[in-house]
């Protein structure tokens, strides 16, 4: 079926996307049809019509984070992954994303993390949206981390990593800036491999 096409539920008369076959969606990730059956499986119970808006998707990801506040996380996340016009998210989008982030190349993996910290989507991370960002994984993980987490700890980390990042201090980070920042530390490369985990 192609990408635009939907079906009607006939016990809504709502519309439900329909997603190409695993073996296509196979071709263009880096899933094998089982584990796309297995995800889409997945997606349709808890999207029914194929689509998922921003809420829906808050929903969802909070419950992989019960202990803390995952609100605001999953916005970000959603704002990285959504389609531009209509605002939703359908299983083929979703598939390319996990595709990308959970077994895509370092530059793949890099370009995804940089998309979930320029917030406006302008192409340069400012410190406030580094802060926003770094402040919603804290609350995250909420309560769970022990010690806890002083109220003052995502300032103080961007505060120390920051101005790291911004090498030639014109108040923003760049990709290539944080491409340079992340080959310095190899230990930073290699926590692009976990990136599925933070999905």
């Amino acid at each position: 079926m192609a990408d635009d096409e939907c079906e009607e539920l006939p016990w809504t008369g709502a519309a439900r996307y329909r997603p190409e076959p695993p073996a296509t969606l196979a071709g263009s990730s880096r899933f094998t049809p089982h584990e796309i059956k297995l995800m889409y499986r997945g997606f349709k119970q808890e999207c029914p019509t194929g689509l998922v808006d921003e809420e829906a998707f808050k929903h969802i990801f909070c419950q992989f984070f019960p202990l803390g506040d995952a609100t605001q996380y999953a916005h970000y996340v959603f704002n990285t992954v959504k389609h531009k016009q209509s605002g939703k998210l359908n299983f083929e989008e979703f598939l390319g994303v996990l595709s990308a982030v959970g077994r895509g190349s370092a530059q793949e993996k890099l370009a995804w993390v940089f998309r979930l910290y320029d917030v406006d989507g302008d192409g340069r991370i400012s410190r406030a949206e580094m802060l926003s960002v770094v402040r919603a994984v804290y609350e995250l993980v909420g309560p769970a981390v022990r010690p806890p987490l002083p109220r003052a700890a995502a300032d103080q980390h961007v505060d120390r990593i920051f101005h790291l990042m911004d090498t030639n201090c014109d108040g923003v980070v760049t990709p290539d800036e944080l491409a340079r920042w992340c080959a310095r530390d190899p230990a930073l490369l290699r926590s692009l491999d976990t990136l599925d985990t933070v999905l």
